[in-house]
């Protein structure tokens, strides 16, 4: 019984002591932090480089703006959740965090949304889209970021542009390449291209119902399409000028169709369109007849080439025309007169 009873005494001298260092510890918390005023925030954005649309000049304003800034204010006035959720009230902010020192300092870490494409409807709307699929409000912050223009509603951009988006900005040679994406009104994808005055049709984008599913469908389309292009390119233009051709359609994977350039339009009375293959391509590039030109109307100034300048139209002969000018009336009359005289 001796035993038991030392033993209970004990453990309630244990708990009376660390309850005691526990309010001292707390009471001199107190009072140091009622003493201490802060100092120096810390403002962390991440991922600041890659092209979003924070950095610490921007929150410093917004905290400033409400009032909640802590540079100057009491570490024990400083309400850490209240920053926090007036930083995530932001359309551009994700996440965001706050906490003080025993120092005087105030850190504060936020997560950005990051834009992947801009919309510009043309049924007017004008915003981003993230990484999330989410819309992001306008802003006056530009960013170098790949404008979707055309038939846009705010369902295809989340469900279409977005991945779309995505897939050609996760490749450096694509996101430096492509400069604009248009919708046309049956939903087929044309592609503005950085380099060269021409546009690249490559069809509409896939369907499929399971989201997951239609991202990966999307990222497989615009690779297999992204590729042949990068071929054409290199074995292609490069060789017959980047600005021969005014339109190029990579939709079908056994052919390459290309509207030349028409420099000297044609009359309306020359003939429709006309499709010849060009000279075959190197082993790696597209195949031997994949490449087709579509001409037009062929200029007049081209018929030499086909050799029918120089053949005369049946039923001519080589009689100088007659002349029916005034003058030459006038002289007629005078010499058929002078012939009546005589």
């Amino acid at each position: 019984m001796k035993t038991s009873w030392s033993k209970i005494l004990l453990i309630a001298s244990d708990v009376v002591i660390a309850a005691y260092l526990v309010l001292a510890f707390t009471s001199f918390d107190k009072k140091g932090s009622a003493r201490t005023v802060c100092s120096k925030v810390n403002i962390e954005i991440a991922d600041n480089a890659s092209g979003g649309f924070l950095d610490a000049n921007i929150i410093k304003e917004r905290l400033q703006k409400l009032g909640c800034y802590p540079i100057g204010m009491s570490l024990m006035d400083v309400n850490t959740r209240e920053i926090e959720e007036t930083l995530r009230k932001s359309p551009f902010v994700k996440t965001a965090e706050c906490y003080k020192t025993e120092g005087g300092h105030v850190y504060i870490s936020v997560t950005q949304r990051m834009p992947v494409i801009r919309i510009k409807a043309d049924n007017g709307d004008d915003y981003y889209v993230d990484d999330n699929d989410c819309i992001m409000p306008r802003t006056n912050y530009t960013s170098d970021l790949i404008i979707a223009s055309g038939c846009i509603s705010r369902w295809y951009a989340i469900n279409y542009i977005s991945p779309l988006g995505k897939a050609i900005m996760q490749n450096d040679l694509w996101r430096n390449l492509i400069e604009q994406i248009n919708i046309l009104p049956n939903l087929g994808v044309e592609l503005v291209p950085r380099i060269g005055d021409h546009i690249v049709y490559i069809g509409r984008l896939p369907d499929c119902k399971n989201r997951e599913q239609h991202e990966a469908d999307i990222n497989g389309f615009i690779d297999k399409k992204m590729t042949r292009l990068e071929k054409f390119y290199k074995y292609g233009l490069s060789q017959v000028g980047w600005n021969k051709y005014s339109y190029i359609n990579i939709e079908f994977d056994n052919q390459i169709i290309c509207k030349r350039r028409d420099e000297n339009p044609a009359p309306a009375q020359q003939p429709a369109e006309t499709a010849t293959p060009v000279a075959q391509s190197p082993e790696d590039g597209p195949s031997e007849g994949e490449i087709e030109e579509s001409n037009t109307t062929r200029p007049a100034a081209q018929a030499t080439s086909l050799g029918t300048a120089d053949k005369k139209p049946s039923g001519t002969s080589d009689k100088k025309p007659k002349d029916n000018s005034p003058e030459n009336k006038k002289k007629n009359q005078v010499t058929k007169k002078k012939n009546n005289n005589t």
